[in-house]
Formats: C-alpha cells, structure tokens, sequence
C-alpha cells in the first residue's frame, strides 16, 4: 500500500521533475495581520506532501485527500488528487518510487486557533497541526 510520508506546511510550494520545492518551508504557526474591527485577512500558505509508492502498487491508480480542519474536526476545505506511478526502465526491483505533490491555497481562516491538514490515502491518515495567530496592524 502507498503512504505518505510527510505533509508539511510553507509559504509557498512547487513541486517540479520529481522535487519538492517550498519557500520559508516547516512552520507550524501562521501570523496574519489584523485591523481592529475587520474581516480575516486572506492567508496564502503550501502544502507539500511526499506520497511513497512500493514497488507492486505502481501503475496503478491511487487517491490522495487533504482536509483543511479546525482542532474540532470542522472541515473548511477538502482537496483531491489521483497520482499514478510508473517504473522507470532499469529500476531496480522491489524499489519504491516517491511522488510529491504541491497545493497552494488562499483562504480566509474564520479565527486565530489551531487547525490541521489532514491526508487520507487509503486505509491511511496521517496529519500536521499548526497554528493561527493575528497581530494588529497599524491603521
């Protein structure tokens, strides 16, 4: 069965030929300006996420979801993802092969608080929490 291997949070991803590319990569708490008495600014944040692939599983189809979460459960967003992986002539046999996967997202997060990043790939879940704080912005 394919897992995922990690999930992880950036200010921005690509994923390119194979390799993850993530920009101010790993951080669990998000800061966002605020002005007093206004509406959540939108927050631009990546996902990367590295999906890896036995050797018997490739060429075959494999669905990947993310849930975007509050600490709750309450899902504020969902996104899906088929990937199928080859085998590359002169692979060894019996290697796995790792896919990455980049998502940005622009959301308006409803309150400062934890939330998480949920994957499901088949049977299996794995996740990463972060955190949402404001600061108030000069007027």
């Amino acid at each position: 069965m394919p897992e995922i291997e990690f999930i992880v949070l950036a200010n921005h991803a690509e994923a390119r030929d194979g390799l993850l590319y993530l920009m101010g990569g790993c951080w669990t708490d998000h800061w966002r300006g605020t002005l007093a008495g206004g509406h959540p600014p939108i927050s631009h944040f990546g996902i990367g996420v590295a999906v890896l692939v036995q050797w018997d599983e490739t060429n075959r189809p494999h669905h990947l979801v993310l849930h975007l979460e509050t600490d709750d459960g309450k899902e504020l967003a969902k996104m899906d993802a088929d990937l199928t992986m080859g085998r590359p002539a002169g692979l060894t046999p019996g290697s796995p092969q790792r896919a990455v996967l980049a998502i940005n997202v622009d959301m308006q997060f409803p309150a400062p608080g934890g939330y998480r990043i949920v994957g499901e790939l088949g049977d299996q879940t794995k996740f990463v929490t972060f955190r949402v704080h404001d600061t108030p912005k000069p007027e």
